[in-house]
This record gives structure tokens, C-alpha cells and sequence, in this order.
């Protein structure tokens, strides 16, 4: 990947920034461990 220059980054961050002003995903209330853990309980019971 090509490097960015530093004002280049900053409009990439703030561009990111407003997108996710706009489109805000709603709050996950489920821990990151236990996503992880339905998601492979899922894959164990399709196999």
C-alpha cells in the first residue's frame, strides 16, 4: 500500500469519522468473547 502523506490521512480519518456520524451501528450488547463463542457453537452444529 502506498504511503499517505499526513493530510491525506487526516482527510481519510475525518472522512470516516462523518460516515460513521451519519450511520451510527447500533450498540452491541453481546461481548466480543461471547460473538466469538455463538459464531463457533454455530459452525460445530452445521458440521
Amino acid at each position: 500500500m502506498a504511503k499517505l502523506s499526513k493530510e491525506e490521512r487526516k482527510a481519510l480519518i475525518e472522512k470516516a469519522e462523518e460516515d460513521r456520524a451519519k450511520n451510527p451501528k447500533p450498540a452491541n450488547k453481546v461481548s466480543g468473547f461471547a460473538t466469538i463463542d455463538a459464531d463457533a457453537q454455530k459452525l460445530e452444529d452445521e458440521n
